[in-house]
């Protein structure tokens, strides 16, 4: 029975390219994240207080909500 090494080293510079894309990406997710929370914040702080009592919450709450 003959045995065959399938593994072999990742290609010159395909570590760390892999893990500035991987960067990339993470900073794009937090910057979407950021961005939402904000929108949010918004949507609500537009609405009167009585609106916002109707779905349970107070101005205090919108900082928390939008985190």
């Amino acid at each position: 029975m003959a045995a065959v090494e399938t593994t072999r080293p990742a290609p010159f510079g395909a570590i760390t390219s892999y893990r500035a894309i991987n960067a990339l990406s993470n900073v794009a997710a937090a910057l979407r994240a950021w961005n939402d929370a904000r929108v949010t914040r918004k949507a609500l702080n537009r609405l009167s207080d009585r609106e916002l009592d109707d779905i349970g919450l107070c101005r205090g709450d919108i900082e928390f909500i939008g985190r």
